[in-house]
């Protein structure tokens, strides 16, 4: 131990890239310390973190409210299964059914566990209430989706990079463009056995595309209309992060299945859920789903105390305040900039397109260059930088925040 204890950032890379799989490829960033806003490297440097682990950590590193709740739990009771009942479990079912507006809620681990429950909810409730005939129903998704990388999921992703040499793939999914209208009304008129349509309400890992104003209320209409159900994958969007408590929020819609994850634990624990009303909820019935961890003590007691701090701390209200002024200084930047030429987003899940192509490595070197400015963002999709930080930030720690990125960028306007 007193080896691992004084680890350099060189001899941490070295282990994982010996040990572990390389499935990832991480920013050459070791980190060993997170408090609010910031995280700190094993040699002391501070950044300010500028991706809140992909919108897990919304409510800070390490909130005090979200730990003590997890420690306390922790030493009382950490896991039953669900073999027996546990004392947690439905204070967090309720709290969270009240807090969502929904009249139910299946408790999993993961967002791509959450997503896999939903697919399997969708498609039970359209054999035994829609009346689809069995193993027929077809579920519609968007095209540049990213709902998790399991077998089923990868089966109706277009990134070559998950899907390549996993097949054979799981049938029963009609990819249509995201935004499109048209492509899902003719889609439900022209299939009577579509049973959901399960939809990001913004693409986070294709590069925070925000789709037109009315796009997911009218997808919302046109999914009662023709009796399927419109599932809405807010595992990133979700917990305040857009600057409203969900991103469907913005445009009234309820969806009839909501999955979340990530931040309903303040990224403390593995922590995600799928609602719904009784209507859809009731076609499980016990032995067809489940997880040993799911629902667990340690579970309920984190999710509760991080949707208490997204309550308590108006965190929804500042993410769309800050989310607004980044947007505007970050535009009056790119007035007379070469190096990028667009900012969108909602709330603080924000992201700049770097005027290069794909397969360049512009954006991975301004990440680089990000850090050492003191600031931890990542590309996704080659060109565009994802900036989402934690919810609690404040107004001059985005200003300077903003200084750094603006600072950085100039740095690569002449290359």
């Amino acid at each position: 131990m007193a080896v691992l204890d004084q680890l350099t950032s060189q001899l941490a890379i070295n282990l994982e890239n010996k040990y572990g799989a390389h499935n990832y490829h991480p920013l050459p960033v070791v980190l060993t310390k997170g408090d609010g806003v910031y995280v700190w490297d094993v040699e002391g440097k501070q950044y300010y973190d500028f991706l809140s682990a992909y919108s897990a950590v919304n409510q800070g590193h390490c909130h005090p409210k979200i730990v003590d709740a997890m420690v306390q739990q922790a030493q009382t009771l950490t896991l039953t299964s669900r073999a027996f009942h546990n004392d947690m479990l439905g204070k967090y079912e309720k709290f969270a059914c009240e807090f969502f507006g929904f009249d139910k809620l299946l408790p999993m681990n993961t967002g791509a566990e959450a997503v896999e429950t939903a697919l399997k909810l969708c498609r039970k409730w359209a054999y035994e209430v829609k009346g689809i005939d069995e193993n027929e129903a077809d579920i519609i998704v968007c095209e540049n989706n990213f709902h998790g990388r399991t077998t089923t999921i990868i089966s109706f992703s277009n990134d070559p990079v998950a899907r390549k040499n996993f097949g054979p793939y799981t049938k029963g999914f009609i990819k249509i463009a995201y935004d499109d209208l048209k492509a899902l009304e003719e889609t439900l008129a022209n299939n009577p056995n579509v049973a959901g349509f399960l939809v990001e309400p913004i693409q986070g890992e294709a590069g925070v595309y925000v789709p037109g104003e009315g796009y997911l209320a009218k997808a919302k209409a046109l999914c009662e209309q023709y009796n399927v159900l419109f599932i809405a994958d807010e595992v990133q969007t979700g917990i305040a992060r857009t600057g409203r408590l969900l991103a469907v929020d913005y445009e009234n819609v309820k969806p009839d299945v909501l999955i979340l994850g990530k931040a309903i634990s303040g990224g403390v624990y593995p922590v995600s859920a799928v609602l719904a009303d009784n209507n859809i909820m009731n076609v499980i019935k016990p032995g067809n789903h489940g997880s040993t961890f799911g629902g667990n003590p340690v579970a309920a007691a984190v999710a509760i105390a991080a949707l208490e701090v997204v309550r308590d701390e108006d965190l929804a209200k500042n993410a769309f305040e800050l989310g607004e002024l980044f947007r505007s200084e970050l535009n009056k930047y790119i007035q007379t900039s070469k190096i990028v030429s667009l900012v969108r987003g909602k709330g603080l899940l924000n992201a700049i397109v770097i005027n290069d192509d794909e397969d360049s490595d512009t954006a991975w070197n301004i990440c680089l260059a990000l850090r050492d400015n003191g600031l931890l963002a990542k590309p996704t999709h080659g060109n565009i930088i994802r900036f989402a930080p934690p919810l609690v930030m404040n107004k001059e720690q985005l200003l300077d925040c903003i200084s750094i990125i603006t600072k950085t960028l100039r740095q690569f306007e002449s290359k």
